[in-house]
């Protein structure tokens, strides 16, 4: 085989090459994922066997299990996964457990390790947590309770004194993937644990795939990048998704309206994710654990309907958040780094009003709530400018109690005194260590004409799917095109439809008329208008139709 790629079309050679795919070998290894090949052997993971021998020593003593799983669409899906590995082995002596986002906050606490061993813990399965809780666990090792760290966020200097720790971005770990998400790191020691034990228990081989649908669903949601093993999770996840009989997944499904034979990424990234997030920011999440674990159809509806009521509330609360943050900000003035907050705004909402906000007015964001135990908690989203980890660590030490997150975005809280200077300090900090950001060029695979968008294009851009961090969807500029009709839709009249001379192909945007609002892009397009356009291809199945359109990204 040679190593050139000229044996594809050129399509699909030019998407490869923007992917930085110039081998035959890689190019046949991305388009075609094969599960033996591309999913590694879960012992190649540091410390999987001492894991392994623990959790099997603790089963055989029939000790009291606790799975403690983070509350986001990470850690529920991946605790449900778990959960339904214990159950298929008949294992009864355990529990779920997932910190309340508000009472709680993130990871272990010392409140929770004496909850759980006030109930005879004796072993502790964190997932999607626990690579940072030095002090609850060394207290839970002191109450006797061995605690097995499964997780993939970032190792600090120190590392908790858990009994075994499985994550893959620890030094010395050679594991051929660092990024896999909390809930894939969940199902790779599930995997293990069959491989060592399955034959005895009498579970199948290859049961285990079914489990794909939590991994995959949160290797799209959590935004890990989709390459090595967590393309191959991805693919498969979805896969096992569009199949899957889980009652709690076919009844979010339905009350959603979303067609499971033909789910995507994209269902799952803006439709199932923020809805499983949902329970956490609005409620409690064990609501979410209890949909995704759900046996029966009628309990699989009742929180499915539960789950959408509270995103629906979820959403208007952050959009009067967000309508008054504006309101406070554009009275005040926007500086260098805008800091916004109100004693009533939930914690669990504020990262998706920072997220607005960042965009809206292109400055790094803070924005705070009150805890229900009256602690001032935040989350911050930076412009680009900035690694907001190292502008909280800059500012004064009396200001923050606490801090964490990563270049993009973070997490806070605040002293009673510190929240009055806030904004002073960290415009003083931001001038510190402030880079300099330029406007980012949108990046075009290729250019093509109306007529190039047919089923055989779509049938090659289809094997780059799914799509997410680390593999864009393909970008294409459409040159010179004289617009037909440009109509607004929709309930509120808020989205944008484009048609074009000579063609029956339509583009569309969504939220257009709030997007003209911050830059005035769409609002002066007029039929007879010659345009350039950049847009995404995607398949549209509403009301059981198949027909291809575009996705604008720009009109120039």
């Amino acid at each position: 085989m040679s190593s050139d790629l000229s044996q594809y079309p050129e399509l699909v050679q030019t998407l490869l090459k923007s992917r930085g795919i110039s081998d035959v070998n890689e190019a046949d290894h991305f388009l075609n994922p094969q599960f033996e090949r591309d999913v590694a052997d879960p012992f190649g993971i540091l410390n999987m066997e001492r894991a392994v021998d623990r959790i099997l020593d603790a089963i055989d003593k029939n000790e009291r299990i606790v799975v403690f799983a983070d509350y986001d669409c990470d850690g529920i899906p991946g605790g449900t996964l778990f959960n339904d590995f214990l159950k298929k082995i008949g294992y009864e002596n355990f529990e779920v457990y997932i910190p309340h986002r508000n009472n709680e906050g993130y990871g272990m606490s010392i409140n929770a390790i004496e909850s759980l061993a006030s109930r005879r813990a004796n072993l502790i399965i964190t997932i999607d947590c626990g690579i940072v809780d030095v002090e609850p666990i060394a207290y839970a090792n002191e109450l006797g309770i061995d605690v097995v760290v499964t997780d993939h966020h970032l190792p600090q200097e120190q590392l908790p004194p858990a009994y075994a720790i499985v994550n893959s971005k620890q030094v010395g770990d050679t594991y051929h993937d660092s990024m896999l998400c909390g809930a894939a790191v969940a199902w790779k020691l599930v995997c293990a644990l069959l491989a060592k034990r399955g034959e005895s228990w009498g579970v199948p081989n290859g049961w285990e795939k079914w489990l794909l649908d939590m991994a995959g669903l949160s290797t799209i949601a959590d935004l890990v990048p989709l390459q090595k093993e967590n393309r191959a999770l991805a693919f498969y996840g979805l896969t096992v998704l569009r199949k899957s009989k889980r009652p709690g997944l076919v009844a979010l499904l339905a009350a959603m309206g979303t067609e499971q034979k033909n789910l995507t990424e994209d269902d799952i990234g803006f439709m199932i994710g923020p809805r499983i997030n949902a329970a956490g920011r609005m409620g409690d999440p064990v609501d979410a654990f209890k949909l995704l674990s759900a046996d029966t159809k009628k309990e699989a509806e009742e929180y499915a309907e539960k789950l959408m009521h509270l995103n629906d509330a979820r959403k208007g609360l952050v959009a009067s958040m967000v309508k008054e943050a504006r309101k406070h900000v554009d009275a005040r003035g926007v500086s260098d780094v805008i800091v916004v907050g109100n004693p009533l705004w939930r914690p669990g909402l504020v990262g998706l009003v920072a997220g607005n906000l960042a965009e809206a007015y292109k400055r790094t964001v803070f924005v705070w709530g009150r805890g229900e135990n009256g602690e001032i908690k935040g989350s911050c989203r930076s412009d680009g400018t900035v690694n907001v980890v190292e502008l909280m660590t800059t500012v004064p030490e009396n200001i923050f109690v606490d801090v964490g997150g990563h270049e993009l975005a973070g997490g806070f809280s605040v002293s009673s005194d510190g929240i009055h200077t806030l904004e002073d300090e960290l415009v003083v900090a931001y001038q510190k260590v402030k880079c300099e950001k330029g406007e980012e060029p949108i990046f075009v695979d290729a250019t093509l004409s109306l007529n190039d968008v047919n089923w055989t294009n779509w049938k090659y851009i289809e094997k780059f799917a799914p799509f997410g961090v680390g593999n864009p969807k393909p970008v294409f500029r459409f040159e010179k095109l004289k617009i037909l009709n440009a109509r607004y839709f929709g309930k509120e009249g808020t989205h944008l439809e484009l048609s074009f001379e000579n063609s029956a192909l339509k583009a569309i945007t969504f939220f257009a008329k709030e997007k003209d609002a911050e830059h005035g892009k769409h609002g002066a397009l007029h039929a007879g208008d010659i345009v350039d356009l950049i847009a995404t291809i995607e398949l549209n199945t509403f009301r059981n139709k198949r027909e291809l359109r575009l996705r604008i990204v720009s009109v120039e």
